[in-house]
């Protein structure tokens, strides 16, 4: 898949996890700028593997800290 695509799907699984537009960018952390919770996490898991058919390990989720992070992991998945 080609990088600007996981970039923009990223972008659309953080939308559906309701994270607004002008929030989102590359080096937004997920707990400091983002303020994910458990369930924001439990979205974000299940449409992140659901757009990108991935499966994604529970270590794995929790090395990511930005979004830059998810975009390297799904690079090396995808």
């Amino acid at each position: 898949m080609e990088s600007k695509t996981i970039k923009r799907n990223l972008y659309r699984v953080l939308r559906k996890t309701g994270v607004k537009k002008e929030d989102i960018s590359l080096d937004a952390s997920f707990h400091d700028d983002l303020h994910f919770d458990t369930t924001d996490w439990t979205i974000f898991t299940y449409y992140l593997e659901s757009i990108f058919k991935v499966n994604v390990k529970d270590e794995s989720l929790k090395n990511l800290h930005s979004v830059s992070d998810t975009l390297i992991l799904l690079r090396e998945t995808v």
